[in-house]
C-alpha cells in the first residue's frame, strides 16, 4: 500500500503522537532527553533507554508528571544486541506497538589515527553504527509485524558529511556510516510503510558536549570551533534538535525517507 495522502488533515493533527509508542536510545541527557521530551509533549509513550538507569528514571518521571503519558525508564546498551532487542520487546508489550525508534547514543572519543587502538576504534563502532543498525532491524521487525508502518530518526552529526577536527576519524566514520544507511534502508523498509530518516546536528550545548570539550587542548578545542559557525548567532540545544526529530516522527513528514536533515544553523553555508 502506498503511503498515506494528508492533504485533508489539521495540522495539529498531523503533530500529534497520540496512541504511538517511541523509544528514544541515550535519552537520559543531552540531546536525547530533548527529542523525549517533544515526543512525549506530543503525545506518544516513550521508553527512555539509557546505560544510567537511575538518571533516566528522573526524567521520565519528570515527562510523564508534565505531559501526562506514559514514559518508562530502562536499562539499555546499545552495543549489546540482545539488550537492544528487550528494550524493543518491551515498548510492544507496554504500549501495544512500536511506531517511532530514535537512534540517539553515541560517544565522541578524541584520540588521533597515530594513537588509535582497535579496541577504541572497535568501540565506537559498536555505538555509533553497529548500535545504531541492531536499533533500525529490531525496530523494524517489530514494524514489519504489526504491518502499520513506522518512523526510524537515526542521529547523525554534521560530522556525517564533512570532516571535523584532529583526533575523531572513528567518530566521524560512524557518523558517515549512519549517513549511508538511512539511504539504504529507506529504500528496504519504503514497501512496509516504514520511514528512515537521519538528523544531522551541529555542535550543541548538552553534558557529554562539554565534558568531551573539557579533556581536549586548547588546540584541538580552537580547531573545532573554527570549523563550527553559527549564521543564527547562538550555539545549538539539545531542543533545537528535538523539535525536527518531531518534525521527523510525525506525519508532517510523512512523504520523506532517506534524508538526513541538517540542524547546522548555516554552518554548511
Amino acid at each position: 500500500m502506498p503511503i498515506a495522502d494528508v492533504s485533508d488533515v489539521p495540522v495539529s493533527e498531523l503533530l500529534s503522537l497520540k496512541g504511538r509508542g517511541a523509544v528514544v536510545t541515550g535519552g537520559a541527557q543531552g540531546l536525547g532527553r530533548g527529542i523525549a521530551r517533544r515526543l512525549a509533549e506530543a503525545g506518544a509513550d516513550v521508553v527512555i533507554g539509557d546505560l544510567d538507569l537511575e538518571l533516566a528514571g528522573k526524567v521520565a518521571d519528570d515527562l510523564s508528571k508534565a505531559y501526562g503519558g506514559k514514559v518508562i525508564a530502562a536499562k539499555m546498551d546499545v552495543a549489546d544486541s540482545a539488550s537492544v532487542n528487550a528494550i524493543a520487546d518491551m515498548a510492544v508489550t507496554e504500549f501495544g506497538s512500536l511506531d517511532i525508534w530514535v537512534n540517539n547514543a553515541g560517544i565522541y572519543p578524541n584520540i588521533g589515527l597515530l594513537d588509535m587502538t582497535d579496541e577504541v576504534w572497535n568501540r565506537v563502532m559498536d555505538i555509533n553504527l553497529r548500535g545504531v543498525f541492531a536499533g533500525c532491524r529490531e525496530a523494524a521487525r517489530r514494524m514489519v509485524d504489526a504491518g502499520n508502518g513506522g518512523v526510524i530518526v537515526n542521529v547523525a552529526s554534521t560530522a556525517g558529511f564533512k570532516g571535523v577536527a584532529p583526533g575523531v576519524v572513528a567518530y566521524v566514520s560512524s557518523k558517515h556510516g549512519v549517513v549511508g544507511m538511512n539511504k539504504q534502508l529507506a529504500i528496504e523498509l519504503a514497501p512496509h510503510n516504514i520511514r528512515v530518516l537521519g538528523v544531522a546536528p551541529t555542535f550543541c550545548d548538552t553534558e557529554g558536549n562539554t565534558a568531551a570539550l573539557a579533556k581536549l587542548p586548547e588546540r584541538v578545542k580552537t580547531e573545532i570551533a573554527a570549523t563550527v559557525s553559527s549564521a543564527l548567532g547562538r550555539i545549538g540545544t539539545p531542543d533545537d534538535i528535538g523539535r525536527v526529530v518531531l518534525f521527523c516522527a510525525s506525519d508532517m513528514a510523512i512523504f520523506m525517507t532517506g534524508s538526513t536533515l541538517l540542524v547546522d544553523a548555516g554552518e554548511a553555508c
